[in-house]
């Protein structure tokens, strides 16, 4: 008996953690869950494109309009990507989405334009039947590179403007665009970025944009990538009937389950992710087709494709 007892306390003791052993295993089953979700969002998360399809019911908007499929994304961050199979397979994504026209809302590079030269040929598949509209983002101008001169700064944003050109873009910077069938105009505006945070660069001139379509068109759609300009300026200006934006990515990480979404976003933005509405005007935040070199990850807020079915 005395044999066996003792045989059992040995066995006893091998099995039970001491507390010190305890706190290195907790610690390390701790570690590996955070380690292991960005894992996922490096690996898979960062470019699970998902498509959002949204009805926007604009007032007074003509019968010719109606029904007009707008495709939009933001954020590509082509400096992000290490080869451009992720990008090509967004675009096609989108593509077969059958959008009328298609609206890209800036920040198409990080740092500067030539970022872009390895993705022309993919970026160059971004069409649509009645063209492809963008704004600049913050990250368009160069303003996060360290230039040797101003000179060298404005060449890179004059790269850009051609880069635009080149992919058959219509860049819209404090500039006007029109759809017209039958002496019928539906406006697209774009500004070049402006944010209500002074870290973010106020370029654009939205008083002067306006005015170019003021009397043109009875309905305006305006794409300004930062949508802290909405509150701030925009919704002065009431019949821009609604606002594409993108800029916040859903800081990458969040959480969406049916109608629930967060995300520590939320706390800079009023409006962060998806469509939200005021006195009769609209704005749609993209989550951002790409992600940043800071996170090249995306845990819960997956990269964007949105279709808007103007009803």
């Amino acid at each position: 008996n005395t044999f066996f007892n003792k045989k059992e306390k040995i066995s006893n003791s091998e099995n039970h953690l001491t507390r010190s052993e305890f706190l290195v295993k907790s610690a390390l089953w701790a570690s590996s869950v955070p380690l292991g979700l960005l894992s996922y969002g490096m690996s898979w998360g960062a470019t699970d494109f998902r498509v959002h399809t949204v009805n926007v019911k604009i007032p007074n908007l003509s019968k010719k309009w109606r029904g007009l499929r707008i495709g939009h994304i933001s954020d590509i961050h082509v400096g992000s990507y290490f080869d451009d199979k992720a990008i090509r397979r967004g675009i096609e994504l989108l593509k077969q989405q059958k959008p009328d026209i298609i609206c890209f809302t800036g920040d198409l590079i990080n740092q500067y334009t030539d970022e872009a030269k390895q993705y022309f040929s993919a970026l160059s598949t971004l069409k649509a039947p009645l063209g492809v509209v963008s704004c600049l983002g913050n990250h368009d101008y160069g303003d996060y590179f360290e230039w040797k001169s101003l000179a060298e700064k404005t060449k890179n944003l004059e790269k850009m403007y051609l880069l635009h050109k080149e992919l058959g873009w219509k860049l819209l910077v404090d500039e006007t665009f029109f759809l017209e069938e039958n002496n019928e105009k539906l406006a697209f505006l774009g500004v070049g970025n402006w944010s209500a945070f002074s870290r973010f660069p106020q370029y654009g001139n939205l008083s002067k944009t306006y005015q170019l379509a003021q009397n043109e068109a009875q309905n305006k759609i305006l794409l300004s990538h930062d949508p802290s300009h909405w509150d701030a300026q925009i919704r002065d200006y009431k019949d821009i009937n609604l606002t594409l934006s993108g800029h916040t990515h859903g800081m990458q990480l969040g959480i969406e389950i049916g109608n629930f979404k967060w995300s520590p976003s939320q706390y800079m933005y009023d409006q962060w992710a998806g469509l939200y509405e005021k006195n009769k005007q609209q704005i749609y935040v993209n989550r951002g087709f790409g992600y940043s070199q800071v996170l090249p990850a995306r845990i819960g807020i997956l990269p964007e494709i949105t279709i808007l079915n103007i009803v």
